[in-house]
């Protein structure tokens, strides 16, 4: 039971280090050599080295090391294990790259004729690293745990403290940084964020129908038959016309929307349709835990 237990937390844990992987090396090619700059934590890693020329692996182990007991002591050992997994980590491949940087291994990608392409891939490849990282439970540390905090202990928005934070550093940047390339910046986090959602909510995205009519079991047969999927029917009482109907609910995939719509209208032309977008299915006829 012990080494499946282990299994499973190696699996975990596995997704977490490559993520941290993609990040770091973002963070070292495209990032820092652009002069770019990245919120949270991390952006204040970026500014000390632009400032005084200090190792990112170095800053980031300095700051995130207290932040990791503090988070420890307030939120517990279940919460931060995966973010000590993280944090060890993303300061292992700083230093991992920064080393092969030096040695010539790699050449940093540095243009001062196409920044927007520098910002874009680094939203990418930011991006893509957190939204790993973070799917599989995992975080860098940082203000992520200084928002887990406040959020506990005030009920504040994590959302807005991070942002809040975010805002701080890049404002703050402004003294070592053109405007120009914080406006570049911005793009790269936009891009990230982007990039982010994409990878918490799943690449496989799909449609969810909700059917309110007086024919929803035969239109629900229909769909049963027809394109082997199941529909769940919702009994319901109209407000106005205080009668009892059911909603039949469905979810399919994007390719069969149209089949569907056309099963709908061909049962009941007057059926009103709520059509919504749904991420990351799982079950029967979908993703397979």
């Amino acid at each position: 039971m012990s080494k499946i237990k282990s299994l499973v937390q190696f699996k975990l844990i596995l997704p977490i280090l490559l993520g941290t992987a993609l990040y770091a090396f973002g963070l070292l090619y495209f990032i820092i050599p652009n002069q770019l700059m990245e919120g949270g934590v991390t952006g204040v890693t970026v500014l000390v080295n632009y400032a005084f020329g200090i190792s990112p692996s170095l800053t980031t182990l300095i700051l995130n090391v207290p932040l990791f007991l503090i988070g420890l002591k307030v939120l517990g050992g279940k919460q931060m294990i995966y973010t000590g997994v993280g944090i060890g980590a993303l300061t292992i491949f700083l230093w991992l790259f920064e080393k092969m940087i030096h040695l010539g291994w790699i050449e940093p990608l540095h243009t001062e004729n196409d920044l927007l392409l520098a910002a874009l891939y680094a939203g990418v490849t930011l991006g893509a690293g957190l939204g790993i990282v973070f799917r599989w439970g995992g975080t860098t540390g940082g203000s992520d745990i200084i928002a887990r905090i406040l959020n506990r202990k005030y009920g504040w928005s994590m959302g807005r403290i991070l942002l809040g934070i975010d805002f701080i550093i890049i404002g703050i940047s402004l003294i070592y940084i053109p405007k120009e390339k914080i406006l570049y910046t911005l793009v790269a986090v936009f891009i990230a964020s982007k990039v982010i959602d994409f990878i918490q909510e799943g690449a496989y995205s799909a449609r969810a129908f909700m059917i309110i009519s007086d024919h929803a079991p035969e239109i629900a047969d229909l769909i049963t038959r027809e394109m082997d999927r199941g529909v769940t029917l919702i009994p319901a009482i109209g407000a106005y016309s205080k009668q009892a109907k059911h909603v039949a609910y469905c979810v399919i995939s994007r390719q069969e929307f149209r089949r569907l719509q056309t099963i709908v209208r061909s049962v009941d032309p007057r059926a009103f349709v709520i059509i919504s977008d749904v991420h990351d299915v799982h079950g029967e006829g979908f993703k397979e835990n």
